[in-house]
């Protein structure tokens, strides 16, 4: 029997979710499975997830124990079955919100805090270094601080994009549509 067109539609969907993980810094079968239990109608239990992306019941388990952690995927019971049950979360705009807020915690905050104590130890030694030693300083120095600046810009406007929700997100965006400069699709 051949695959219907919505099959092929959510294998392909599954193929490059999975392809894009190694920019979320994620493994693939993680972003696959996440995206089999987001175009699931229904919530799917171990063994489906195992039999339709042909993957071992270990790594089937560790990605949804992590996908769980991370509070895209919920864990459910259904009556009658002792299997144990997954859904994703399908909200779009919830989704993104978990996925910004993990990976702040994963990637930004762990470079704030090596840029920040990268600072402090310049800032302890630049004033009794000479010549082009203390120019080499003050230029590093100087290079921390913007990268500092130009990181609090991007987590407040994160915030901001979180605080306003789907809706207002969606009216920021009109907002910047609508500045001057170049196009989104540069």
């Amino acid at each position: 029997m051949s695959e219907s067109v919505i099959d092929q539609s959510k294998a392909l969907f599954i193929r490059r979710w999975g392809e894009m993980a190694a920019s979320w810094g994620i493994s693939r079968t993680m972003a696959e499975i996440h995206a089999l239990l987001f175009v699931s109608a229904k919530p799917l239990c171990t063994d489906d997830i195992m039999e339709q992306l042909q993957i071992s019941r270990g790594n089937a388990s560790m990605n949804l124990r992590e996908l769980t952690r991370w509070g895209l995927v919920e864990r459910m019971h259904v009556r009658g079955d002792r299997k144990e049950y997954f859904k994703a979360e399908a909200d779009v705009w919830q989704m993104f919100k978990t996925l910004s807020r993990e990976r702040r915690r994963r990637e930004v905050e762990p470079i704030l805090e090596t840029i920040q104590r990268c600072h402090e130890m310049i800032d302890a030694d630049w004033k009794q270094l000479r010549g082009h030693k203390r120019e080499d300083a003050m230029e590093y120095r100087r290079r921390l601080e913007a990268m500092l600046e130009f990181l609090d810009v991007v987590n407040s406007v994160l915030n901001i994009v979180l605080a306003t929700g789907a809706d207002g997100f969606q009216e920021v965006a009109k907002l910047l549509a609508q500045l001057p400069g170049p196009t989104a699709k540069a």
